[in-house]
């Protein structure tokens, strides 16, 4: 059995207010101006500032662009501050290749695309707003993440 030190060697205590602190949010705009706080979107809507595609220039992301660029400054900013009071202004590292990480990035954009929604906007906004959709999208998320993660784990094995 793993310990609790082993799953969280750094302590679980700043991942719940992390938690709390993103779900409060996303509620909070959905309260206050019925919006939806999906990061897939705001990438697509900041990008249509200088893509001229139409992909990028749907109403959907140039009519909203403006407050999701506001919003996504607003997570930029929230990261900068967690990182100097948490973390103490320190550099985060990870052991994963860079070239790991690259392809996982890729990965993930592209099922954030096919599956019209990232990770963050199905699963804290759409489960949270009781979508059927997103119920069905984040269990594919979770299940190709634990399949993949072990697959991994026994390749590097």
């Amino acid at each position: 059995m793993t310990s609790i030190d082993t799953l969280f060697p750094l302590g679980w205590q700043h991942y719940l207010a992390g938690g709390l602190l993103i779900g409060a949010g996303v509620a909070l705009l959905f309260v206050l101006t019925g919006r939806v706080g999906g990061m897939s979107t705001v990438f697509s809507s900041s990008w249509s500032w200088l893509v001229r595609r139409p992909f990028f220039q749907q109403p959907r992301f140039t009519e909203s662009r403006s407050w999701r660029l506001v919003y996504a400054l607003g997570l930029v900013l929230g990261a900068a501050l967690w990182w100097q009071l948490v973390a103490g202004g320190q550099p985060q590292t990870t052991g994963v290749a860079t070239w790991q990480l690259f392809v996982g990035g890729l990965l993930v954009g592209f099922g954030a695309r096919l599956a019209n929604g990232c990770t963050s906007g199905h699963g804290i906004c759409g489960l949270g707003s009781l979508q059927w959709p997103s119920l069905w999208a984040v269990l594919t998320f979770m299940g190709t993440a634990f399949l993949t993660a072990n697959l991994v784990a026994r390749w590097l094995s």
